[in-house]
């Protein structure tokens, strides 16, 4: 299965994606994955933004990064942020997994919890320029909305967590779950809304 024949997967079959991920090199299409999610952000999200003359609607929380200029900012800060929170969600489900004495693979992880935030970034990013295009002013509803989109990327990584290790149900879900949870301070910090 090709890189692109997975990512298409991601949006049919989350388990025939995970088969697919099982025969590619770990975690190496993990990470192209982040990368390829964090440069369409930075290229199709934050520079258009910029060039469009918008400012965020928060001010920055990093006093040498001004608000003014912060979607430019984020055209290269995004990838940074973006792998620091990857592997910071993969270090967590491995962490937990080692912890509870079960089976792990932290370059299987990450794998899995790259390509599961490239299924889930691309339609967030089209989600994002649709809220734009209407108009939406509410980052905290369009931040519920990213939440109920995250819910793919949760059911990927619990397909990934069972076929991979056997991880019960239960335990995937908590996982998946804990693996937002513990990146969102890295993500509040330094991201921001589109609108």
């Amino acid at each position: 299965m090709t890189f692109f024949t997975i990512w298409w997967q991601g949006y049919l079959s989350p388990g025939r994606m995970i088969d697919g991920l099982l025969k590619r090199r770990a975690p190496h299409c993990g990470f192209v994955a982040q990368l390829l999610r964090a440069a369409l952000d930075s290229a199709l999200l934050y520079l258009p933004l910029f060039l469009l003359g918008r400012v965020p609607p928060t001010p920055s929380y990093v006093s040498f990064l001004g608000t003014e200029r912060y979607y430019l900012t984020l055209v290269w800060l995004s990838p940074l942020v973006l792998t620091s929170v990857w592997l910071f969600g993969g270090a967590f489900i491995h962490f937990v997994l080692r912890l509870s004495g079960r089976r792990s693979d932290v370059d299987q992880i990450l794998n899995v919890t790259g390509m599961a935030a490239l299924v889930v970034g691309s339609v967030l990013l089209v989600w994002d320029w649709i809220w734009i295009a209407v108009g939406g002013v509410d980052q905290i509803f369009l931040g519920i909305t990213h939440l109920m989109i995250d819910v793919w990327a949760v059911v990927i990584i619990v397909t990934g967590m069972k076929k991979l290790f056997g991880t019960p149900n239960w335990l995937a879900i908590l996982l998946a779950i804990g693996s937002i949870l513990v990146s969102l301070p890295i993500a509040i910090m330094f991201m921001r809304s589109p609108v």
